[in-house]
């Protein structure tokens, strides 16, 4: 069995790193600068790292680029880069500043092609396909885009099934409803796509205990992806390591 990931996600708007409540719907707390978190979860044996811009300007990839090439600089973990991404071009440029994989969210659904070019390009292992969703009625569950505002009136698992037929090498599903509450992740969507797919899925959006990322890998994720959890909670890194191997999760040692 694949050892479980436990990924750290850095959220990047304005030149800081952010952490929005309900992608932004309940408020957004500044917390700090990216490449200095980096350093601290490079440090506590971070499986790996997601960076995220989620600004619509261009200057936000810019940024987005820039951090990179700070957080590469002093981090040894691979690292996936994303927010914004529409061309191939991008994707070079995020690789050459030091990402390993990219991700893509809105313009994959705008263009599904692109993932079947940029996995024919870069290969499948370099690209993940991000998915914003929120549960519509009980049950069912469909994606967003737009940080949450604009529904596409796709539902979360045939999207997910498209997305990884495409190409895609990894999913990282991410729930609106939960993101910065830190009350869980949304374990019925874990399942249901995980069941679905033959690719890793990320789970994101919820984590505010250890317990929380336990039971989103038992659901059936391949990792467990968090922020608040580490910027809010009294648990660091190492201590949520250590707690999901003593559950008797298959991890990566400390």
């Amino acid at each position: 069995m694949l050892k479980v990931r436990l990924i750290p996600v850095l959220l990047l708007s304005g030149g800081r790193m952010v952490k929005p409540i309900r992608f932004g719907k309940d408020g957004v707390r500044d917390v700090g600068f990216p490449a200095t978190t980096a350093r601290i979860y490079d440090s506590q044996d971070a499986d790996e790292l997601i960076l995220l811009n989620i600004e619509k300007a261009k200057d936000g990839i810019n940024f987005l680029i820039e951090t990179l090439d700070d957080v590469s600089k002093n981090c040894f973990v691979p690292i996936t880069a994303g927010g914004g991404v529409r061309d191939m071009a991008t994707i070079k440029e995020l690789l050459r500043h030091g990402a390993d994989k990219i991700s893509i969210n809105t313009y994959a659904i705008e263009n599904p092609a692109f993932i079947k070019k940029a996995a024919a390009k870069f290969g499948r292992q370099c690209v993940v396909v991000s998915i914003d969703f929120k549960e519509v009625k009980k049950g069912r569950y469909e994606v967003f885009v737009d940080r949450g505002r604009k529904a596409t009136g796709l539902e979360l698992v045939e999207w997910a099934k498209k997305a990884t037929e495409l190409g895609a090498g990894e999913l990282l599903i991410s729930s609106i409803d939960k993101e910065g509450t830190m009350k869980g992740y949304d374990l019925e969507a874990i399942k249901l796509v995980s069941k679905e797919v033959n690719v890793p899925v990320i789970a994101n959006g919820g984590a505010g205990t250890r317990d929380d990322c336990v039971l989103a890998v038992k659901a059936g994720a391949a990792a467990t992806a968090a922020s608040s959890l580490f910027h809010f909670s009294d648990s660091n890194l190492t201590q949520v390591k250590s707690f999901i191997f003593n559950a008797g999760v298959p991890i990566r040692p400390i």
